[in-house]
């Protein structure tokens, strides 16, 4: 019995080829369907810390949508800045801005208890209308603080 056995040695290396097979096959299924489930608008988040203005961005005054906690819009061009205005005139004027000075900076600025969806609409008005970069407007004190209770 000793002596059959000394001849077979067991293998003991694991066969990785089925492996690498199925990692090709589920990053080929990946790269086919991430462009496919990727959908938005692009825009430029703002950081926890905020930072003024580059100096190019204030060559002219910037465009701001501001949006209330009743989900009304405003533009600060135009006629009354206090009175809302409808989307299609958001649209109206913001295109005609942009036409006249395309490198004007198109900031958002939404009140904290406003539907996160009344804001993507207001976005989606501006990018309508031409904007290629839409920024927030934030509140550096408003950060600051929310920033030390978490310390």
């Amino acid at each position: 019995m000793t002596p059959a056995r000394r001849g077979k040695r067991l293998m003991a290396e694991m066969n990785v080829v089925p492996y690498i097979d199925v990692m090709l096959v589920l990053l080929i299924i990946f790269m086919i369907t991430a462009p496919l489930l990727t959908q938005g608008i692009k825009v430029d988040l703002p950081k926890v810390a905020t930072e003024p203005l580059s100096p190019d961005m204030t060559e002219h005054p910037p465009l701001i949508l501001g949006v209330d906690k009743s989900g009304n819009f405003y533009l600060n061009i135009g006629g009354d800045e206090e009175k809302s205005i409808t989307e299609d005139a958001v649209v109206e004027r913001v295109s005609a801005v942009l036409r006249r000075e395309p490198k004007t900076a198109v900031l958002i600025k939404a009140d904290k208890g406003v539907l996160y969806e009344r804001v993507v609409e207001g976005m989606v008005l501006l990018q309508q209308s031409g904007a290629e970069k839409i920024g927030f407007i934030t509140d550096p004190a408003d950060a600051r603080r929310a920033q030390q209770k978490r310390n």
